[in-house]
């Protein structure tokens, strides 16, 4: 029974960190693409791009980071396309975000 308490906490755990991440990036991201997007002169792509770049928090190694790299690669063909002008799109960027990151996490 001991095992079923320790799986459980960790798996909470696991959850609200998670969810506190996904949360960060949301934050992250509409607070970056919002004034990026108004500048006279910055498209639509390149601010999205931007703030993926920014708001994947890479880790301190992130020049020898695969998942950091694999994860950005990922979400640049797959999730700038969700934002637009009118809508950050920031819940669904950060969805498919995580896909990413969970696709190359299976990769790695």
């Amino acid at each position: 029974m001991d095992k079923v308490k320790s799986v459980f906490v960790v798996c909470l755990v696991l959850g609200l960190f998670l969810g506190q991440s996904r949360a960060k990036f949301q934050d992250c991201y509409l607070t970056c693409f919002i004034p990026c997007v108004i500048t006279p002169g910055k498209s639509l792509t390149s601010c999205a791009f931007k703030c993926l770049k920014d708001c994947l928090l890479p880790s301190s190694d992130s020049l020898m980071d695969t998942q950091y790299f694999c994860t950005l690669g990922c979400a640049s063909s797959s999730c700038i396309n969700l934002s637009s002008k009118d809508n950050p799109g920031e819940k669904r960027v950060a969805g498919c975000v995580d896909s990413c990151s969970e696709r190359c996490a299976t990769h790695a």
